[in-house]
């Protein structure tokens, strides 16, 4: 073991020490924030002001005003005055950013009250004329003559409660939306280590590779078993991914706090975190296993062939399950890709995120067969890596890993 930790502290150094994989560390935090906060610059500049003219036959312009002040989006300026349709036409067809509206009893009784505006007008702004919509139904309801419990009671208007009704009876519990962000934000969290650390992991294919085609692998074989050659590199590789990770989120986080003011401290120390972390390390030490015994039976990277290709691209799986678990994330397609060792990390990360309740039958089940898996294919790989690391001279092909493995 000791001879392990010293394999995982040199892939440490050595990595730390490349300028390449440095600058790539920093940079890639700072180009997600340039294209996060860039665009949300342009996007964000202070709406144009639109100027509305209103006829106030019915008395309300008062409680318009003060609508359009509590609704800061909204920048509107409000103008009395006692020109018709008819009045205000040649200014609406001069002029820029204005509307007009005639507010009168019969407009009131039919329920229609048109809004005429200027040319190329602001689509927000016909979203943006919800706001009147208050101001004029209390003038409706003070015309009715009603009492304050009677208008209170209308305005209140009407909600809506689940009540389940189970075999045993009706569930007193009232169910309630929780905040979807107690899900996200620690599902997002895993996410982001079981990518990079997986990212690391490929690096261990590209590690493996080299050695061997420089013919340094004898050397460090002299030393060291193979399989502390193996562990060392998976140990090494994840230290260096969740270095990866701290750096990203150390530069990005404040970013996301300033961009979004979102509680994220608030909804990300959960008990379920540690869940969700545990099955982003079993994703990585199942990739890890397959990427360092693949990357032996490799003299040169660039002639690597179909076989090769595609077992690079295992971790890309779950993305073939996406659209079925964004849509049922409960759903039939969802527990397939629950219990297949590829796309479980990623799949039950996404699920888990999404669902309110957990299945956790179906968590306690997937993480077994993770665990079965990982342990399967470190075995797999100790034998390929055994023998693979020391051939030389071509690729290997799937027909000579499989000799290795009846071996």
């Amino acid at each position: 073991m000791r001879n392990t930790w010293k394999v995982a502290k040199w892939e440490i150094k050595r990595n730390m020490k490349n300028k390449s994989f440095v600058i790539g560390l920093l940079i890639t935090p700072l180009i997600f924030l340039f294209f996060m906060i860039v665009p949300g610059l342009f996007g964000d500049s202070e709406p144009e002001v639109i100027t509305v003219f209103v006829k106030d036959d019915i008395h309300i312009l008062d409680e318009i005003e003060q609508s359009v002040e509590q609704n800061p989006p909204v920048n509107w300026i409000i103008e009395e005055t006692d020109s018709d349709l008819n009045g205000m036409e040649d200014r609406l067809k001069t002029e820029e950013n204005i509307a007009y509206m005639d507010l009168t009893e019969e407009n009131m009784n039919e329920g229609v009250i048109t809004v005429h505006t200027s040319d190329d007008m602001d689509e927000d702004f016909l979203f943006q004329t919800h706001i009147l919509e208050d101001p004029i139904l209390k003038s409706q309801l003070e015309q009715l003559g009603l009492t304050e419990e009677e208008r209170a009671m209308i305005e209140q208007g009407i909600a809506f409660e689940v009540e389940e009704i189970t075999e045993v009876g009706v569930n007193d519990e009232k169910e309630s939306a929780a905040d979807p962000l107690e899900r996200i934000i620690p599902g997002a969290f895993a996410g982001i280590v079981l990518f990079s650390i997986v990212i690391t992991g490929m690096m261990i294919f590209q590690s493996a590779s080299q050695e061997k085609k420089d013919k340094i692998a004898e050397i460090i074989l002299s030393s060291v078993l193979p399989s502390e050659l193996m562990q060392g590199k998976i140990i090494g590789y994840f230290v260096i991914g969740l270095i990866q990770v701290f750096v990203w989120i150390g530069i990005s986080l404040p970013a996301v706090l300033w961009k979004f003011d979102i509680p994220i401290f608030e909804h990300l120390f959960v008990p379920e975190l540690a869940i969700l972390l545990f099955i982003a390390v079993l994703g990585y030490l199942l990739f890890a296993s397959i990427f360092v015994g693949l990357g032996a039976t490799m003299e040169d990277i660039s002639t690597s062939g179909n076989f090769q290709g595609m077992v690079l691209m295992l971790p890309f799986l779950p993305f073939i399950f996406l659209g079925p678990i964004l849509n049922d994330p409960s759903g039939l397609i969802a527990k397939i890709g629950t219990y297949i060792p590829f796309t479980s990390p990623g799949v039950l990360l996404i699920r888990l995120s999404m669902l309110e309740e957990w299945p956790w039958l179906e968590i306690i089940l997937a993480i077994v067969i993770l665990i079965i898996s990982v342990w399967v294919f470190i075995k797999i790989a100790g034998k390929v890596f055994k023998t693979g690391i020391l051939m030389y001279g071509k690729n290997a092909t799937p027909k000579e890993i499989w000799k290795w493995l009846r071996a």
